[in-house]
């Protein structure tokens, strides 16, 4: 098959809007999502306001392109981080090399994580096609996670809590059966990669906002020993 040649118009609409959204990145660093506007960035473009809208239909359309972007963004340096570990088998490695891809990512892009994980910016709401885009990291961590449960080598983990827990997080069970990951999850196991994958974003979150300030020494090494702390809990760590 092949694929039809995009014509220079296209190619030039394609570059142009490229241009665009690394302006509205770089005013996101500057600036801050809430405060992004239109019209800062057809400035730093070199063109006049109304001529952006051709490219972006207004400020939610441009919010929603740079989530979807930051998002893939994100998601692709987790799994070609996670994808590097030779030893598959070595679940361990490969959870720690993809949580610190999570944090690798954010701390280079401290614009970017405020947008995906921030305030809300207040009168927008993402849309369905952000949905993809935000769970690819959070598959790698899956992924992990299900290919050291699935090969029944770890040991069943026991509940920590009195209650049933399987009506709470039924979307999520139902989440990873549609893609196939850790079929038939027992309640606990998902409770736990829940709380792991929050817990990996509010320690990122915390470092990227200041509150570890006075608290930690290293916040390199303290998102490290959280890392392992969860893959313990998981059931997948030494």
């Amino acid at each position: 098959m092949t694929s039809t040649p995009r014509t220079a118009r296209a190619l030039a609409r394609e570059t142009i809007t490229q241009e665009i959204l690394a302006a509205a990145r770089a005013r996101l660093a500057a600036d801050g999502p809430a405060a992004l506007s239109l019209r800062a960035v057809a400035r730093d473009v070199g063109m006049v306001s109304s001529a952006v809208y051709r490219y972006v239909e207004n400020r939610d359309a441009l919010l929603t392109a740079l989530i979807v972007e930051c998002y893939d963004e994100l998601g692709a340096a987790v799994e070609d981080a996670e994808a590097a570990v030779a030893e598959r088998s070595d679940v361990t490695t490969r959870w720690l090399v993809a949580c610190r891809a999570v944090r690798t990512w954010s701390v280079a892009h401290p614009g970017e994580f405020r947008l995906l994980y921030g305030t809300p910016v207040p009168g927008y709401a993402a849309p369905p096609d952000t949905i993809d885009p935000a769970t690819r990291l959070v598959l790698v961590l899956v992924k992990v996670v299900a290919d050291a449960h699935d090969g029944g080598t770890v040991p069943p983990l026991s509940p920590t809590a009195q209650a049933d827990l399987t009506d709470l997080v039924a979307g999520a069970r139902d989440f990873l059966a549609a893609r196939g990951l850790i079929t038939d999850a027992p309640p606990e196991l998902v409770v736990r990669t829940l709380m792991a994958w929050t817990t990996v974003l509010g320690t990122v979150s915390f470092e990227m906002f200041g509150h570890l300030v006075n608290t930690v020494s290293d916040p390199e090494a303290w998102f490290d020993v959280v890392a392992l702390r969860l893959a313990a809990d998981l059931g997948i760590g030494l």
